[in-house]
């Protein structure tokens, strides 16, 4: 079975899930925001294992519990009428190649390096109309991380670190980020290392 026809039979099921099954009738978008959120943490566990042990089998399985929450949320959606997973596919397909135009544009992208691609796409998603604020949903250092990232980019510097708990916090990350090294994932690995 090819990729769209595994993807068309799981939309067909889900459908018939969200007709026959009480308890997924009964789910909103609000109310499967817990699972989305529980199966983004299971598919970074599942990462984490596969760099550790070079295996990444369990990574298939909780990516398959995520494109749940994504085809259930499209099914909901689509019987509300606001949209269907081809729209999902159609928008995030278009956000890719507007965003990568040294693969998909008119202008050479050869040469580039990781970091001049990641400023083009910062750059080109600022100006893209929509929610600039950042999700205060993110775990505290990715949101402090992200926070900074924008201050820079701005040409502002890192905050002076005070006397407070949190302002220490964020001159750790502000650390962390003019190391080059991502917060999140470096406490994530310390406190793996407790056993």
């Amino acid at each position: 079975m090819g990729e769209a026809a595994a993807v068309a039979e799981f939309v067909a099921v889900m459908r018939r899930l969200r007709a026959e099954c009480p308890w997924k009738q009964e789910q909103t978008h609000r109310s499967l925001v817990r699972y989305l959120l529980e199966e983004a943490y299971e598919a970074v566990d599942a990462i984490d294992e596969g760099e550790a042990t070079g295996d990444f089998r369990h990574l298939a399985e909780e990516l398959g519990d995520l494109l749940l929450q994504v085809v259930f949320h499209a099914v909901i959606a689509e019987e509300r009428g606001d949209f269907d997973l081809d729209d999902v596919a159609r928008g995030i397909t278009a956000k890719m190649r507007r965003r990568n135009p040294h693969v998909f544009g008119d202008t050479d992208g050869g040469g580039l390096t990781a970091a001049e691609v990641d400023e083009r796409w910062q750059r080109i998603k600022a100006a893209e109309p929509g929610r600039s604020e950042l999700p205060s949903a993110l775990p505290a250092l990715l949101y402090a991380d992200k926070a900074l990232a924008r201050r820079e980019r701005a040409g502002l510097p890192p905050p002076d670190a005070g006397e407070g708990m949190g302002d220490r916090l964020l001159a750790v990350v502000a650390e962390a980020r003019a190391a080059g090294v991502d917060p999140e994932q470096a406490l994530r690995d310390a406190v793996r290392r407790l056993g």
